[in-house]
C-alpha cells in the first residue's frame, strides 16, 4: 500500500512539473482506447508552452502540420495544466469555428473532471451552473472561456489568449476572409487581454497562406517561433527543455509513426504542391514554386574578381513611405560581365525619402557602382531628378510598362539559361529566396521588382542608355 501511495505521489509530482507527461495523460482521457505515440515534437511544444507559463516568453507562434496533436497539447492539456497551478487564471481560447471551440472546451473540461486530475490538482474544482457549454469557471473565479474568430467578446477577457487554427484551411484563397481574421485579431481580440503589455498570447496553427495570422505576426517581429515542418528543409536544433535538444537534418521527418513519408507524398499529390507546402511544410509556397524556380539560378562560393570591362550595377525599387503598411525599398547590387551577372548584395529597408536618398548615395559609393537603375514611377521620379541634379551618379530611369508578373516572366529565360549567379551563402539569401519563389503569391514583391528591373536592363541591346524602358 505504501509503495502504491508513493508511486501515485511521484506520478502526480511529475504531471504537475512536466507538461509533456501531462499532455500524454490528457490524451488517454480525451481519446480512450487510442494509442498514444510519443514523439520529440511534443516535448518541444511542451517546453515552449512552459516558457510561457513561467513568464519567460509572452508571444509564441507554433506552426506545424495537421494531425500532430497540436490541439490536444495547446487547447486542451495546456489550459487544464495552467488552471491546475492557478485556479484563478482566466484563459481565453479561440478557434476558427464555434463547433470546434466547443469541442475543445468540452475535452478540456473532461480532463479537469478526471479522477487523476483531481488527485493531481486538488485545489482546482469546477463551479457548477456557470456559463455556456464552451465556457466553464472554477470555484476560485478562473476558467476557460471560448470564442470563435469573429465572435463577440463584450465584457470577456483573459490573462492569457490561446489561438488554435484561427483560419479555415478552405479560406486560403480568399483575401477577404484572411484579412477579416487579421482585422478581428487587431481590433477585437487584442483588447481582451487583461494585461496588454505582459499578458501572453499563444498562436498554434498550420500555415495556409503567406498573409495569414502567423505570417503577419512573424513579420511584425517580437514573437518566438517554434517551426515544425513535416519534412525538414534545413538543419536546425530545437530546444526540448529537460529532454535536451533535437537536431533535425534536411529530409528528417517530424513524426514518422503518424506522418510517414509515403503518406506525406500521397498528401502532396492529393493537395497539390502549394497547399502541401503551406499546411505540411509551413511554407505558403513550395521551394522552387511560383514563376521562378530556385534551381534555375547558378550559385557561387566566392564572388569573381573585377576584370576589365566588368561593371557594378545597382537596381533600386523604392517605396513611397516607410510606415508599416508600405513596402520596403530594395537595392540589388550586381557584377555584370557581358550578358551574365553575379548578385553581390541585397539591401532591404523601410526608409523615408531623406534616408533613402542617403542610402542610395552611400551604397553606390560603397560598391563603386557605375550605373544605378531606379524605377521611374512614384517616389522614384523625384529621386531621379534630385540625384541627377545634385550628384555625379550615373542614374538610369527605368519606366515600367507591363504588370509585375508579366515583367518577370519576360526575363526568366536569362535565369533559366544560367546567366544569373547568386551566392551559396549570404545573410539576406533566405529572405530573397522566399520572396522570389513565392511570387506572385507572396506578401511582398519589392525584391522581385528590383530583380526584374535589373534583368530587363541587362537584356536590352544598349544597356548604357540614360533612360531605358522597363517591361
Amino acid at each position: 500500500m505504501t509503495a502504491d501511495v508513493n508511486r501515485a505521489a511521484l506520478l502526480n509530482a511529475l504531471l504537475r512539473k512536466d507538461l509533456s507527461s501531462f499532455i500524454e495523460r490528457s490524451f488517454a482521457t480525451v481519446n480512450p482506447g487510442s494509442r498514444y505515440q510519443h514523439n520529440w515534437h511534443i516535448d518541444a511544444i511542451a517546453h515552449a508552452l512552459e516558457q510561457v507559463a513561467q513568464g519567460k516568453n509572452t508571444r509564441l507562434v507554433i506552426t506545424m502540420p495537421p494531425r500532430s496533436l497540436k490541439s490536444i497539447a495547446a487547447s486542451v492539456a495546456f489550459p487544464a495544466w495552467l488552471l491546475g497551478h492557478d485556479p484563478s487564471l482566466r484563459v481565453l481560447a479561440v478557434s476558427y469555428a464555434e463547433g470546434l471551440s466547443e469541442k475543445l472546451a468540452l475535452d478540456c473540461l473532461k480532463v479537469i473532471e478526471a479522477p487523476w486530475y483531481r488527485a493531481c490538482f486538488p485545489a482546482t474544482r469546477i463551479s457548477r451552473g456557470r456559463g455556456a457549454r464552451s465556457d466553464f469557471e472554477t470555484t476560485r473565479g478562473g476558467g476557460r472561456f471560448s470564442t470563435s474568430v469573429g465572435g463577440t467578446l463584450t465584457g470577456r477577457g483573459g490573462a492569457i489568449i490561446l489561438l488554435d487554427d484561427p483560419h479555415k484551411p478552405e479560406d486560403a484563397g480568399s483575401e477577404v476572409r484572411r484579412n477579416a481574421v487579421l482585422e478581428w485579431y487587431r481590433s477585437t481580440l487584442l483588447s481582451r487581454l487583461d494585461d496588454p503589455r505582459h499578458g501572453p498570447i499563444v498562436l498554434i496553427q498550420q500555415r495556409i497562406h503567406e498573409g495569414d495570422l502567423a505570417g503577419m505576426l512573424l513579420e511584425q517581429g517580437g514573437w518566438v517561433h517554434l517551426d515544425l515542418p513535416a519534412i525538414a528543409e534545413e538543419a536546425v536544433e530545437i530546444d526540448l527543455g529537460r529532454s535536451g535538444t533535437k537536431r533535425r537534418v534536411e529530409g528528417d521527418l517530424l513524426h514518422p509513426d503518424r506522418l510517414p513519408r509515403d503518406l506525406l507524398e500521397r498528401r502532396r499529390e492529393e493537395l497539390g504542391s502549394y497547399v502541401f507546402a503551406a499546411q505540411y511544410q509551413q511554407r505558403p509556397a513550395p521551394r522552387g514554386g511560383g514563376i521562378v524556380k530556385w534551381e534555375w539560378f547558378r550559385d557561387y562560393d566566392v564572388a569573381p574578381t573585377l576584370q576589365p570591362g566588368d561593371r557594378i550595377v545597382q537596381s533600386w525599387d523604392t517605396a513611397s513611405k516607410a510606415d508599416e503598411a508600405s513596402d520596403y525599398s530594395v537595392c540589388t547590387t550586381w557584377l555584370v560581365r557581358g550578358d551574365s551577372a553575379w548578385l553581390l548584395d541585397v539591401n532591404r529597408e523601410k526608409l523615408e525619402f531623406p534616408d533613402l536618398r542617403r542610402k542610395i548615395i552611400g551604397l553606390a559609393q560603397a560598391w563603386s557602382a557605375i550605373q544605378i537603375l531606379i524605377e521611374e514611377a512614384g517616389s522614384g521620379i523625384q529621386l531621379i531628378q534630385d540625384l541627377r541634379s545634385s550628384t555625379q551618379l550615373n542614374i538610369i530611369g527605368m519606366l515600367p510598362k507591363l504588370d509585375k508578373a508579366t515583367r518577370l516572366l519576360g526575363v526568366t529565360p536569362l535565369i533559366e539559361s544560367g546567366k544569373i549567379v547568386i551566392p551559396k551563402n549570404a545573410q539576406w539569401l533566405s529572405t530573397f529566396q522566399r520572396e522570389i519563389t513565392l511570387f506572385p503569391n507572396g506578401k511582398h514583391d519589392d525584391q522581385v521588382d528590383s530583380l526584374s528591373q535589373f534583368l530587363t536592363w541587362l537584356s536590352q541591346p544598349h544597356p548604357t542608355a540614360v533612360v531605358g524602358t522597363y517591361g
